[in-house]
């Protein structure tokens, strides 16, 4: 370990475009918010990068709320809170980062709280870009199909120098430029100090670009990032939210698919991240699985429903249209249709829960059958036990 690493996260913008209350940073985002999936990356990065690593978060609009929210979820102090009172642009952001932080660093990795898709795998590439060619400032880019409102990358004609134009300010040529930046930039701390102090707002914006960070010279560079136009997709309307959350979607639907599960319509399916899937397991359309939960082989999942930090167990079958919350379903059980099994269920081998069945706290034994129309809610129920409707 030679170095120290400072992470941060530009959270402090308002999201006009979005046209909801919320804090940007806290948008729903496939079961967490958009700021979470940035922070996972991060978290991923500590593993695989040597050197010790700091975390500072840039709030502003609602700060109150975005501060509160990430020190209920992570551990108290591993967080560095900067105040942005004014949103006068990235490099204002970063000038109040320099100026309020209390960590020592070798270098300043700057990422955007809306990019929900980036990786660490996209992260420790820079990291290694910058450091295999001796680099001040580094920065990831990525081939447009349509680059319209993104930053141009401008490459002198020897490629040894770089920079950043603006969609406001570009010419028409340069509009015509395909290589965009994304966001994304690991600097030397003593550089960023000394070209964030020179910036300046004379732009049509009349804000402070952190791109003015990355001069024409050999001191700086991008590294183009395949796939890049998807990795770093920013939500900045509920069009771009919706496109997000359908590549996070279609990621871990092909993972789960690559592992021997097989899913009806990966296109209606929604499972999320922490979940975990044996081989063998189908799924039909419209069927959320959420939380901590686990399904075990050959089991099947069918049509609408809804499960929740629950484990089923293998060869269970469970119905369309039912609810399970956190809960255990053993092996060969059958659940549904339309039954509700609410928190603290437990539902023992090969029984049987059928049509428009509630428990709730319910410890049942071995072969224990509740065919319809019943609830069943704080009980022992023992081995082979019938209960008939209401």
């Amino acid at each position: 370990m030679n170095r120290n690493l400072n992470i941060v996260v530009l959270a402090a913008g308002k999201g006009t475009r979005l046209g909801v209350d919320c804090p940007k940073p806290l948008l729903p985002f496939c079961e967490s918010t958009l700021v979470d999936q940035v922070l996972n990356q991060v978290k991923k990065l500590k593993t695989s990068l040597d050197c010790q690593i700091f975390l500072s978060v840039v709030v502003g609009h609602q700060a109150s709320k975005v501060q509160s929210y990430l020190q209920s979820k992570y551990q108290e102090g591993s967080i560095e809170f900067i105040l942005q009172k004014e949103q006068l642009g990235t490099g204002h952001a970063i000038q109040e980062f320099l100026a309020q932080t209390k960590f020592e660093a070798d270098e300043v990795m700057v990422l955007c709280a809306d990019t929900p898709l980036i990786t660490d795998t996209s992260l420790s590439d820079l990291s290694t870009f910058k450091s295999s060619k001796n680099l001040k400032a580094a920065g990831l880019s990525f081939d447009a199909e349509n680059p319209f409102g993104y930053g141009r990358i401008i490459r002198d004609s020897e490629k040894v120098g770089i920079s950043i134009i603006e969609e406001k300010d570009a010419s028409d040529i340069q509009r015509k430029i395909s290589e965009v930046n994304s966001g994304i930039y690991l600097i030397d701390k003593k550089y960023l100090i000394e070209k964030t102090s020179n910036l300046k707002s004379n732009n049509k914006s009349n804000e402070f670009y952190l791109t003015d960070v990355m001069d024409m010279n050999e001191q700086c560079d991008f590294i183009s990032v395949k796939d890049g136009e998807k990795i770093f997709l920013g939500v900045n309307t509920m069009v771009q939210l919706a496109q997000a959350e359908k590549h996070q979607r279609h990621t871990i639907n092909t993972k789960h698919l690559e592992n021997g599960v097989r899913l009806i319509d990966p296109e209606t399916t929604y499972i999320g991240e922490d979940v975990v899937i044996s081989s063998g397991v189908t799924i039909h359309p419209n069927v959320h699985l959420r939380g901590q939960t686990t399904i075990k082989e050959n089991a099947i999942i069918e049509t609408g429903t809804i499960i929740t930090n629950s484990t089923i167990k293998a060869l269970v079958t469970i119905f369309p249209y039912s609810v399970i919350d956190d809960s255990v379903i053993e092996a060969e059980s059958a659940i549904g249709p339309f039954a509700r099994i609410r928190p603290g269920s437990n539902i023992g081998e090969k029984c049987k829960i059928g049509n428009f069945v509630e428990t709730k706290k319910v410890n049942l034994s071995s072969g224990v059958k509740v065919s319809h129309l019943s609830y069943v809610g704080d009980a022992e129920v023992g081995e082979g036990s019938n209960i008939g409707c209401g």
